[in-house]
C-alpha cells in the first residue's frame, strides 16, 4: 500500500508492506474494533451554547468600571487598556465605541487625542 501527498507544507511518500499473515491479523482486528466500537463510544451530547451575551454585559460592566474608577482617560491609553481587558484589539475597539455613545461618557476634545469623561453614576452590581 502506498500513501502519496501532503500534510500541510511536507511532502509524504509512505509505503506499507504487509505480508499475508499482518493483514489477515490487521483485519481480524478492525472487524473486531468495528464490533466492539460502538458499544464502548459514550452517546454524543451537544455541549449548551457559551453564555456569549453574559460574556459581553460582564465586559461591559468592567469597561465602565474601569473608566469610572479613572475618571478620565485619553482615548489611546484607554483603547490600550479595554484591548487588554477584552483579550484583542478589534473587541477593545467595540468597546470604546460603545463608551463614545454611552450616555454616560462624555468625549471631550483633547490637545493630542479625545478624552473619554466618566459622567454616569457609579456602574454597581
Amino acid at each position: 500500500m502506498r500513501i502519496h501527498g501532503r500534510i500541510g507544507d511536507w511532502p509524504v511518500d509512505l509505503t506499507l508492506e504487509l505480508d499475508t499473515g499482518e493483514l489477515a491479523s490487521l483485519a481480524a482486528a478492525m472487524r473486531g474494533a468495528a464490533e466492539v466500537a460502538p458499544e464502548a463510544a459514550p452517546p454524543f451530547v451537544e455541549a449548551p451554547p457559551a453564555p456569549r451575551a453574559d460574556a459581553a454585559q460582564r465586559l461591559w460592566e468592567l469597561a465602565c468600571a474601569l473608566l469610572a474608577g479613572a475618571g478620565a482617560m485619553d482615548g489611546p491609553q484607554l483603547l490600550g487598556e479595554l484591548s487588554a481587558l477584552a483579550g484583542d484589539v478589534q473587541a477593545g475597539k467595540r468597546l470604546l465605541v460603545r463608551l463614545r455613545h454611552s450616555p454616560q461618557v462624555r468625549v471631550e476634545a483633547g490637545a493630542q487625542a479625545p478624552c473619554y469623561r466618566w459622567i454616569g453614576a457609579a456602574p454597581g452590581p
